[in-house]
């Protein structure tokens, strides 16, 4: 178990919850972005849980490669769901650049957790 990527999952699940509701109550954006700001949460939440996942299971898998996804997967979510976030509340497009990388870098994350898994010693025979 690595306890860091459960703090991170339950910190970035409640800052999705949070941010969820502050986008829907109390932001004035026009549909694209407020489209674009709910995709952003809803990936934070998506990728949250992820980090949970890879918490609880990174024990069990090989040594390093747990970790990497994680990482992957924290930078992941900063790049893509807070560079929506960016764009969404101020319209910079500069900051678009960045979001396909973030999101590339979650789908990296769950193919290196994939891979991890795969490759671990652990198989659920009873």
């Amino acid at each position: 178990m690595k306890k860091h990527f459960i703090l991170h999952g339950t910190m970035f699940m409640a800052l999705g919850v949070a941010l969820g509701a502050v986008g829907s109550h109390a932001l004035s954006l026009n549909s694209d972005m407020q489209r674009l700001f709910e995709l952003g949460v809803q990936y934070q939440i998506y990728h949250a849980l992820g980090l949970l996942a890879v918490g609880f299971v990174s024990g069990f898998i090989a040594h390093g490669k747990g970790e990497l996804a994680g990482w992957l997967m924290f930078a992941g979510i900063l790049g893509f769901s807070g560079g929506l976030y960016f764009y969404a509340l101020t319209g910079n497009d500069l900051i678009r650049k960045v979001i396909p990388l973030g999101g590339s870098l979650l789908i990296i994350s769950w193919l290196v957790f994939f891979w991890a898994v795969l490759v671990s010693k652990v198989d659920n025979k009873n």
